[in-house]
């Protein structure tokens, strides 16, 4: 079984742990502080440390930071009084396993613990996925040579074998699921399910029982027990997207299930303890998202241990040419095509594209012109009609009509609310109606842009 070390000053919390812990069959020691906890590191080789955060001598921060400079793998769990998460968050970005809060929660605490005896177990009974050395511009389905996305790369290697909860920004079509998906590939819970939920596309009275599940007749067309979105990501990760367009009641209710591990279906009147990596993604700004009170502070802060930010493709266009390469190889082996290459104007117009689409946009391109080539080299022709006319500079003075098309008139005394409007219905005109492209420019989600034409529509009837 494995060894387990309680780091803890205080003697009767240190013995009652240690005896609690054993009983289930742990083999387990103690320290009284972080500089005996270190020696007994050395000297007993545990696989898993306990240790509280204030302690005299060596605190539990420095005890985790000289127990990662070790060459053997020990995953720290730390211990915190109520009120100090803050500490705990930074101690998980420096590498601790997870925490947990005094008094402890026996059912809490051995969940965390079997989750770290499952993942150590993984990861020495299969090699770990292996890295492309010979091409750094890949990671798992992720492709880039530029700095942003090495920074990226780097980041993920780093936090994927842990169980810290991760929060991906980005604009729309960035990749945000590709990053959570790579963090899911190279983790000890690769062979358990990834589940991907976006909390923008789901109904307001349907997201709590997707998530949660429900017993049957919890509500009315609820003929039967379902198991929600944690259920069905047991032992493996949880992708939450756009979780700033979460009801607030739910956010309420994913935070508890966060810190406590259980979640209770809608109608049940039991708890269900769970083992489940969380990431959330967003395309819009989570301060500003808190600062509006879209979303929760609190939920953010135990969301945002660590943040990887995706750059937009305009940002890195210098991997436009690598990422169309691989997803040529994608869309051959998809659409049974035989593409060779790209035609080198081709490739000059891809790089010179502004992408308002990001990734996503560049994906669709690409998978259009493979099906139209079929053999051989993408060609312009290939491309969409007018592609890139929008993004590039005219080449005469625009005329007084288009002027007036292109620019917004903002009057003295116009309230916010109507500049809003105006600035909404004039993106979606020039979109031509497109609603999921005028959300990407407007930088606000597609349930966010279909509320605010609910808004105007309802206002017009009642004027």
């Amino acid at each position: 079984m494995d060894k387990i070390l309680i780091v803890e000053d205080e003697p009767n919390a240190r013995t009652g742990l240690a005896e609690l812990i054993a009983s289930w069959g742990y083999r387990t020691d103690t320290a009284a502080d972080g500089v005996d906890g270190l020696d007994r590191v050395l000297q007993w080789s545990p696989s898993i440390v306990i240790t509280d955060l204030k302690m005299p001598r060596m605190d539990g921060m420095e005890l985790l930071n000289r127990i990662g400079e070790l060459p053997q793998a020990v995953a720290v769990i730390v211990l915190t009084a109520q009120g100090s998460v803050e500490s705990a968050v930074e101690a998980m970005r420096i590498g601790a396993f997870d925490y947990i809060e005094k008094p402890v929660d026996p059912t809490h605490l051995r969940t965390i613990l079997q989750s770290v005896s499952r993942q150590q177990t993984t990861v020495a009974a299969e090699p770990t996925p292996e890295v492309n050395t010979e091409n750094a511009g890949e990671l798992v389905a992720m492709v880039g040579h530029s700095p942003q996305m090495q920074s990226i790369f780097s980041l993920i290697r780093r936090i994927a074998p842990t169980n810290v909860s991760v929060l991906i920004t980005g604009e729309s079509g960035t990749g945000k699921e590709l990053a959570a998906r790579a963090l899911h590939e190279l983790s000890g819970r690769r062979n358990k399910p990834f589940i991907a939920i976006n909390c923008a596309a789901i109904p307001e009275t349907l997201i709590e029982s997707e998530i949660f599940g429900h017993e049957k007749g919890a509500f009315t067309g609820a003929l039967e027990r379902r198991a929600g979105c944690f259920e069905l990501a047991e032992e493996g990760t949880l992708l939450l997207d756009e979780i700033g367009e979460m009801p607030a009641a739910t956010q309420a209710k994913l935070l508890r299930v966060l810190e406590d591990r259980k979640l209770r279906r809608l109608g049940s009147k039991t708890e269900t303890t769970i083992d489940v990596r969380v990431i959330a993604a967003t395309n819009r700004d989570p301060q500003t998202a808190v600062a509006e009170g879209s979303l929760r502070g609190d939920l953010f802060y135990r969301l945002n241990v660590f943040n990887i930010e995706m750059p937009s493709l305009r940002d890195h266009r210098d991997d436009v040419p690598s990422i169309v390469v691989h997803m040529i190889e994608e869309m051959n082996a998809r659409h049974n095509c035989a593409v060779t290459g790209t035609d080198e104007r081709l490739m000059q117009r891809l790089v010179s594209y502004s992408w308002p689409g990001n990734v996503r946009e560049l994906r669709n391109t690409i998978e259009r012109a493979v099906i139209l080539t079929g053999t051989g080299d993408l060609q312009l022709e290939h491309l969409p009609p007018n592609f890139g006319e929008v993004a590039s500079l005219p080449t005469s003075p625009p005329t007084s009509s288009e002027i007036s098309a292109d620019i917004l008139h903002l009057e003295v005394g116009m309230t916010v609310e109507e500049a809003e409007k105006q600035l909404i219905l004039r993106t979606l005109t020039a979109t031509r109606n497109n609603k999921t492209r005028a959300s990407e420019i407007l930088g606000i989600s597609s349930k966010t842009l279909q509320n605010k034409l609910k808004e105007y529509s309802a206002n017009s009837q009642t004027e």
